[in-house]
């Protein structure tokens, strides 16, 4: 297919890569794959005082964790480039002097004061806030008078009259009355260029075909549109996403759900179930199937398919699609991504990791089938790594043993303890104890329920005899033995 399609994700890094943000990268990657176009990953890192090159670092992190890669930009390079806003500043400088020569732009000198006060009256009045252009009619000779006295001004754009229409791929005609779009800054006092000037400047240098990205900058389209026909350069299509919203249905907060991406990366999520739930935000690959893959995305994905309305987060829904991934995912790659979480509950050191890893093999495989993420995996690992003598012992787990009684199990202690020292294999352990409940006339939560709360704490988790397997026959007796005294 051609490559003539040009899409970019260009993030600020002000901050961590919001969980929006990473819909917005991974929509503009799927279209550019589908479409056999170039994908570019381009920083805007003006704001001086907030950009950091850690917050820069961890943007780049966070798209690679997901899968999401890059064809120029940072790291990679490109012939389009520079990929870092701050390096474009005398381009972004000699495109405002063309402008401003044509007569697009013209100084203001109104003080912020100023600004300020018009701002408050014509709320005051009902009306939309904009500049009033007084400074739009000024001469040459009249500006260039109080430059010289010192007076610093900005450079608006000049915004003629009529209305901006643009075609939307999501949302189809869009119309702004240009008198509802005030002469806007492009360049500040300070000689810094504003986003809505640099971010033309750079899409066009960059050859970008499609603007895709979120709704709330629906706003800024109609100056942006305006800019590519002052500058006579062909303006690209563009596509607004819809919000992603909280369960609340507004726009989402800490309150409604973690906000940022590498909360989900702390927390042990897969990022394939966080990829996959972020295509789910607006889009659906054929309206009943939820799993899907990445390659399954970048073959179907067309930006026009997304819904114009807000998604919901579902929080469950995430938590039920990482469940789905952990237990089709690849057992040594699963001991591999879940290793940094026991480490970091404290259970082993990193070098244990290599060291007790046919343990560790082991001891992951037993809740492969219970977990939803590598922190889950890590929390219903715990009991293994606590003293024999101070298990903890949820509220369910021992309400279930002390419901049962101490008889089965006080009577199966000796029986276990000549079992384990025949060295009886899982298998051969369970069907043995079975058979014993079975002679005894017991039912199986006679036995069962106090040995699991003695073994684990827990009312339910593993295969009890797989449990016992990792334990070993010293510690599972001393367990058992601790139990017998506990549960009384």
């Amino acid at each position: 297919m051609s490559d003539d399609v040009r899409v970019r994700f260009a993030p600020s890094p002000t901050g961590r890569l919001h969980i929006g943000g990473a819909r917005t990268a991974l929509f503009n990657w799927a279209y550019a794959r589908r479409r056999g176009g170039r994908f570019v990953l381009r920083v805007e890192d003006t704001d001086r005082q907030r950009s950091t090159p850690e917050f820069e670092q961890a943007i780049l992190d966070g798209l690679s964790w997901l899968g999401i890669d890059w064809d120029e930009g940072p790291i990679v390079g490109g012939d389009r480039g520079p990929y870092r806003q701050s390096e474009r500043r005398e381009a972004h400088l000699a495109t405002a002097g063309k402008l401003a020569e044509a007569g697009w732009l013209y100084r203001c000198f109104c003080s912020p004061e100023r600004l300020a006060s018009l701002r408050e009256e014509q709320i005051a009045r009902k009306e939309t806030a904009a500049y009033d252009g007084r400074c739009r009619e000024l001469t040459a000779e009249e500006c260039d008078g109080r430059v010289n006295a010192g007076e610093a001004p900005v450079l608006r754009f000049r915004v003629p009259a009529g209305e901006t229409r643009f075609s939307d791929l999501i949302r189809g005609d869009v119309a702004f009355q240009n008198r509802e779009v005030d002469d806007w800054v492009t360049v500040r006092a300070d000689g810094s260029p504003t986003y809505n000037f640099v971010v033309v400047c750079d899409d066009a240098h960059m050859a970008i075909t499609h603007v895709i990205r979120g709704e709330e900058h629906l706003t800024n389209t109609p100056k942006q549109v305006l800019l590519y026909r002052a500058l006579e350069l062909e303006v690209p299509e563009f596509a607004h996403l819809p919000l992603i919203l909280g369960q609340d249905k507004k726009k989402l907060s800490k309150r409604t759900g973690d906000t940022a991406l590498d909360d989900y990366k702390d927390k042990g999520f897969p990022p394939e179930a966080v990829l996959n739930f972020l295509s789910l935000q607006g889009w659906a690959l054929d309206g009943e199937t939820e799993v899907f893959s990445i390659d399954q995305l970048a073959s179907h994905f067309d930006v026009v398919d997304v819904s114009k309305g807000g998604s919901i987060f579902d929080a469950e829904k995430l938590l039920w699609l990482a469940g789905q991934y952990l237990r089709d995912e690849d057992l040594d790659h699963l001991v591999e991504r879940a290793g940094p979480f026991l480490v970091r509950a404290g259970y082993l050191a990193e070098s244990e990791l290599a060291d007790r890893a046919e343990f560790v093999r082991a001891a992951v495989a037993t809740v492969q089938e219970r977990s939803r993420t590598y922190a889950e995996v890590a929390e219903q690992l715990a009991y293994l790594f606590v003293p024999d003598d101070a298990v903890e012992y949820s509220e369910k787990g021992e309400k279930n043993a002390r419901k049962q009684g101490n008889d089965a199990l006080s009577a199966y202690l000796p029986w276990l303890t000549d079992r384990l020292a025949q060295r009886a294999s899982a298998d051969e352990l369970r069907d043995a104890t079975k058979a014993w409940v079975a002679e005894r006339g017991d039912k199986m939560p006679a036995l069962f329920a106090p040995l699991r709360c003695a073994l684990t704490g827990a009312p339910g988790g593993p295969d009890l005899f797989e449990v016992i397997a990792l334990l070993g026959p010293e510690r599972t007796l001393a367990r058992v033995g601790a139990g017998l005294e506990r549960l009384g």
